[in-house]
Formats: structure tokens, sequence, C-alpha cells
């Protein structure tokens, strides 16, 4: 049998030259062009076992040919490359049924991966039409990097199904951006995008908030108010700080995600539950799920696909790009033209970026309003940085004989640094004495072998009410001993 025929298609002569080779050596043979319509003749008269195309050629779109490739002969598989290394040449790649999308430049050793991956996998279902496109300016996403690459390429693959996404990063990092890409991208485009922030409503609201409720459910309820859920029907809805969900409603949306149907508070009809769930958090929820916050299991439901979105100092290349598109933003809301010299960028580079690219674009709209410089200079940049340069307050140390008053003042101290960026919860008190409250009784059972009435003695609490707080704190009970 004869070896595998590859087509390759680039304008650039140098790089035929390279994958001819490089694929000569893995031992396939090669058909290589400069011309989209020389690739085109070449698939409509059998040729090749696999197409190996570039986007941007001299007489045609490679990304317009993959479409009419799928239609022609649909177990001809394209990897796609680029050098236009965007979220939207990602998007339209995966959309018109390419394979693959390889950025440029890439590495020899995974493109042959690719290839003999492509080479001996199944056949795939027909191509969707592609999304309707933006042009690259408009992007929510910017990032040339290796890291921001891949990325592209999830976002890509996971705009063709309705699969539940979780997106893990730190604040700033821009969840909310990603998960409106996978939604004007996706399937569910035409439907609205309802986002909601768990860390800023109130713990007695959420379940309302989420499912709506009926008339006369609580004192106000004066008519029907449809939940999230409902208003997001057809289309998205983003959870956004999921870690920061309490405890019933995680046993609710799971009952939502198991069972796909929801009723609302006061309500009797089950609804139909007909979203696509995408959540985010900043918080570690495996140690979440250590600790007794977060539910496993719907932990489980939610990370079908997780995404993790790397911080601004783990890309530092990025930097430049991002600094002159938030300044072009800015001069486009009616402040003064500004561009960075060789010098600033250094400064923004050698930065740590605690607030991740959020704070980029707050020091650019700063720098572009307060200087009247036409080309902002390092020492501007300094000056500015300084604040956030100097190490952020934190809680004092452990002292020798401390006081329990004092402990929890530390800790205190150490929770309000911990969300210095301003993205503060509205359930302090709560959670605050929640935190205190566990361990104080899980020490007390302890100590009583979990007999719950010398327990509630020992703390001075009526046994009815210890029960209320063990069940609402979801603390385990050792029965039967003592």
């Amino acid at each position: 049998m004869p070896p595998p025929t590859i087509l390759v298609a680039d304008d650039d002569r140098s790089i035929r030259t390279v994958l001819t080779q490089a694929l000569g050596r893995a031992g396939y043979q090669v058909r290589s062009t400069g011309s989209a319509a020389t690739l085109w003749r070449w698939v409509e008269e059998g040729e090749g076992d696999l197409v190996l195309t570039d986007v941007v050629m001299p007489d045609e779109n490679g990304l317009d040919l993959v479409p009419r490739i799928r239609r022609l002969r649909p177990d001809l598989r394209v990897v796609v490359m680029s050098a236009q290394s965007t979220l939207m040449t990602a998007v339209r790649s995966a959309q018109s049924g390419a394979f693959e999308y390889l950025p440029k430049p890439f590495d020899l050793a995974e493109l042959l991966a690719i290839v003999a991956r492509a080479l001996t996998a199944r056949s795939a279902a027909p191509a969707p039409p592609p999304a309707p496109g933006d042009e690259d300016a408009k992007l929510p996403l910017f990032g040339r990097s290796a890291a921001m690459q891949e990325i592209y390429r999830s976002i890509a693959r996971l705009t063709t199904a309705d699969l539940t996404v979780m997106i893990h990063g730190e604040s700033g990092t821009g969840k909310e951006l990603v998960a409106r890409a996978l939604h004007n991208y996706g399937r569910r485009r035409a439907g609205p995008f309802i986002a909601i922030n768990m860390a800023a409503i109130p713990r007695e609201l959420i379940e309302s908030e989420l499912f709506g409720h009926e008339r006369g459910a609580f004192t106000g309820a004066l008519s029907r108010t449809p939940g999230r859920f409902e208003q997001a029907s057809g289309g998205t809805l983003f959870l956004d700080e999921i870690g920061d969900m309490p405890p019933e409603a995680q046993t609710r949306l799971l009952r939502v995600l198991q069972e796909g149907e929801f009723t609302s508070v006061g309500g009797r009809a089950p609804i139909r539950a007909n979203v696509r769930i995408i959540a985010a958090t900043h918080r570690d929820l495996r140690l979440a799920i250590r600790n007794g916050q977060f539910r496993e299991d719907l932990f489980y439901r939610l990370n079908v696909v997780p995404i993790r979105l790397p911080p601004l100092r783990e890309r530092t290349e990025d930097i430049p790009l991002l600094a002159r598109h938030f300044l072009d933003r800015a001069r486009d809301d009616g402040l003064d033209a500004k561009s960075l010299d060789a010098g600033a960028l250094e400064v923004l580079r050698a930065h740590r970026w605690p607030g991740n690219v959020r704070e980029l674009e707050n020091l650019m709209r700063r720098v572009a309003a307060l200087h009247p410089q036409e080309v902002i200079g390092a020492e501007i940049i300094a000056a500015e940085l300084a604040e956030i340069l100097a190490p952020p307050p934190g809680p004092p140390a452990e002292q020798p004989g401390e006081t329990f008053s004092r402990a929890v003042e530390r800790h205190i101290s150490g929770f309000f640094a911990a969300h210095a960026d301003g993205n503060l919860p509205t359930d302090i008190y709560d959670r605050i004495l929640a935190e205190v409250e566990r361990p104080l009784i899980q020490t007390t059972l302890s100590l009583t072998r979990g007999n719950q009435i010398r327990a509630a003695a020992m703390l001075g609490l009526n046994r009815n009410t210890l029960r209320k707080k063990i069940r609402d704190l979801e603390i385990p009970v050792i029965r039967g001993l003592g």
C-alpha cells in the first residue's frame, strides 16, 4: 500500500519546503502549492489523503476552502495553519469543519502528531455552517502567547457542542469574556446570555434569583417573577463565582443538572431547564470540597470541560498587544491618543499584575486620562504602579500567647487582604460566623463523641437549635456513642 499523500498549501515557499522535508522524513508523500486554486483542483481530482493549508493565500482565503472540501469529500480531513493567531481564526477553523487548527509558528513534532491522528481518526459529521464572524478588532479576547492560543483552540472546539464548562482563573483574567465567547460563537448564540455573580447576591435570595418565585411565596412577593434559568431559556446561563454559592443552593442546582427541570420558589409545576451552564471561579474548589464548603457531586457535574485562564504574569508577551488595545479603546471613548515607548513596556512586563488584565486596562485608561504626553515613558508607568508595587497589606503574623479574639481579628484582616481587588462578597457576616461556628460545633461534638445532648449543654444551646446548626452547616455527626 502506498504511503498517504499530504496536500500542502502555503503562500510562503520556505514553509512549504520545511513541511515537505519533515513530512517526507516521516514517510508521507507530499504535493505542495502556493495557490488555493491548485489545491482545489487536486481535491476535485481525488488527490491526497489529508490537506494542510494556510489561511492567507494569494487567490483565496484558505478557510473558505474548508467547507467546500468537506462537502465534496467528507472523508478528507483539513488541518488549518495561520499566523493570524486570534480567537476568530480558531473559531472559524473549527466551525468550518477543519480537523485541527495550528497557530504559527508551530512545533513540527506537534504537527506530525496531528497529521498522524487525522489520518487514523474516524469519519466526522458534516461541517456545520460557520457562525457570522466579527472583525478581529472587536474580539473579546486578545493575545498571541502559547497559553492564549490553547484557550482559543478550546473555545473553538466547544462552540460546536453544548457541554457544561467550568472556567478557573484569578480575578481579572477575563472569565466572563471567555463565557461570552463560548455563547456568541456557539449553537445558542441566538438566545440570551444571562450572567449572575453568586458572590453578589444575599444567600437568602439566591434560590429566588435563580429559579424565580410565585406570587405570595414570601413577604413582598406581589407577582410571579421568573428567575435566571427562565430568563436564559434557549441560551446560556453564566454562574460567576460559583464557589460562593451557599450549600442549600448547591443542592438545588445539582438537582436541576441531574433532572433537567426545576420549580420556582412557592411553585409546584416543574419547569424545563433549557440552558447551557457555564460556571467560573477564582477559588480552589477541590480545597473547598475537602473543607466541606462545596459539594463534590456538583463539582463533577459542572467541571465537565475545565478551562484554566492563565494570570497575566504567565503571559507577559501579550502585554504590549493588550496595552495597545486598551489605549485604542480609551481613544475611541474620547480620550487623547497615547502610545508607550520601549522603557514603559519593560516596566509593564516586570510588574506582577495581581489584578491581571483588568488591572492593566484600568492603568491604561488612567494614563490616557491623566497625562498630557503623547508618548508615555517608563517614569510615568513606574510612578503609576508605585502604590501597586508596594507589598500589599496582610494580616500580622501569629504571636506567642495570642488571644482568641486577636486570632480572629488576624484572620478577618487576611480575608479582607485577599479581596483587595474590591470584589468582596455581600455575606461576610454570615460567612465569618459560619467559619467560627463550624469548628466550634465539630470540636464539641468530638469531645462528647457525638452526644448532641451533652454538646448542646456545653455550648449553652437548645438541642433543636444545635440540630438545626448541624444541618445548616452540613457537619458530619458520629451517632450512637457516649
